[in-house]
Formats: C-alpha cells, structure tokens, sequence
C-alpha cells in the first residue's frame, strides 16, 4: 500500500513539475488569456473603486482585441508576478517591468510597450542627482530595477523597500527617508496629485525600456503579442492610449 501511494505521489509531482506553459495555439482554442498585474501603480495599472484600470490596462486590453480572444485579469502583489509566470498561473504579466539582464535570464520579453526610469523625488530642493543621495536613506518598492539601480550607489546611507511604491511614497512624504525613486510618470502624477506633499522632482537615475513578459521560451506567444502590438501602433490606439494618460506618446525610439 506504501508503495502504491509512493508511486501515486511521484507521479502526481510529475505531473506538476511537466506543466508546460501554454502556446499561443492553446490560448485561442481556449479563447482566453490570463494576464496578470499588479494593480497598484498608477497611472499604469490601479483600482479606480473595484475597476482595473492603467495606461497598461488598456493597452493589453487593445493587444488582446486584436488576437481575437476574451481576456481575464489576475492582481497581485508585484513581487510574485513574475514567479506565478514561471510557474505558468497565467500568460503574460504586464506590470512595468524593466527589461533586464536578470530577468531576461527567467522570462522571454516582448516588445517594449514604453520607455521610462527611475526618477529621484525629494522634498529637500537639494536632493535632485545621484551625488545628492550620498549619506541619505532612500525608499523603493521592493524586487524592482528602482531598487537593483539605487543599490548600486556608492554612499548611500541605507535602502528601505516596500511591498508597493505608494508605500515608498507615504514614506518620504512622512519624512522617514530622504527620498524616493520611482518611474518617471509615477513620479510626476504623484507631484501633480499631491500638490501640498511638496515634491521635488529630481533627475532620471536611469532609463530603461518597459515590457510585458511571457515565460522563458515561449517565443510564439511573445510574437503574437508583438504582431497585435504593432497594429495598434500603426492604426492610432497605442497614441490615443498614451495621450491620454500622459499627454504625450511614449513608445519607446526605434
């Protein structure tokens, strides 16, 4: 009977560990794509009362029109979208995600759906470049470029990361730390929301291009992607998205 169930049981994990993830094909049989954010960045994807909304929000819901198939949104925390991908719980994240060495070691990126960086914010004046972050604590959200970036700094006084950037944000705003570096249009809509926060908006710490992932290898999905993401380049509704939220189009220069 022991052994029966040891069987059973190496079997079953089998099983789990041959789970494949699925191919663009499987996706259109099935008629649907699960994709996954986070939903707590805005303006790129965030909760407006019980409703998922973004510039990526919308710009994965114009992709996935054009491949002709239903979508289901998954949220969560940022930190494990992208182990919930290699372990195929959905078929695309879309959580602005630089695309990286490390992680291009884990996933497959499509193409970059805008260009952005880690901008330094401040409420001290002063605080505006690298060099001014010498001696100082600085807030970031935790398993982002942001964080791989700012750790990089030579002088530094200590690095605090949050679960979500608006944590990093309320941090500086309640002077816990110097500063805080986050996207550049994160940044500038939280100036512009939060006039009386008084932030300063400092220099680019860096540029980066942003990019919706698929699992490791699964090339055929991340091209149907691509060819759906450049008919909504060419027939307009990428730059109505983007101006939209931004006022400006911010795909990334060819």
């Amino acid at each position: 009977m022991k052994l029966l169930k040891l069987a059973a049981t190496a079997l079953a994990l089998c099983a789990a560990f041959s789970v494949q993830a699925r191919s663009v094909e499987d996706i259109k049989k099935d008629g649907k794509i699960v994709i996954a954010t986070e939903g707590q960045f805005a303006p790129f994807n965030f909760f407006q009362g019980t409703k998922l909304t973004g510039f990526e929000v919308e710009v994965a819901e114009a992709v996935v029109k054009k491949m002709g198939v239903k979508l289901e949104w998954k949220t969560l925390g940022f930190d494990a979208l992208l182990t919930g991908l290699a372990q195929d719980r959905w078929d695309v994240v879309i959580a602005s995600h630089g695309v990286t060495e490390e992680r291009s070691k884990a996933v497959t990126f499509a193409a970059p759906h805008y260009c952005s960086g880690g901008m330094i914010v401040a409420l001290d004046p002063k605080i505006r470049t690298a060099a001014d972050l010498t001696g100082k604590i600085v807030a970031v959200q935790t398993g982002t470029s942001y964080l791989e970036n700012v750790k990089k700094l030579t002088g530094v006084k200590d690095v605090k990361n949050f679960p979500q950037d608006t944590d990093a944000q309320r941090a500086l705003i309640s002077k816990r730390v110097d500063a805080w570096v986050s996207d550049k249009f994160v940044a500038k809509e939280a100036a512009a929301k939060n006039a009386k926060a008084g932030f300063k908006l400092g220099d680019m710490l860096f540029v980066e291009r942003i990019a919706p992932a698929v699992a490791k290898g699964n090339t055929g999905l991340a091209g149907a992607w691509d060819k759906a993401f450049d008919e909504i380049l060419a027939d307009g509704s990428y730059a109505a998205i983007s101006k939209k939220y931004f006022k400006e189009d911010v795909r990334c220069p060819k």
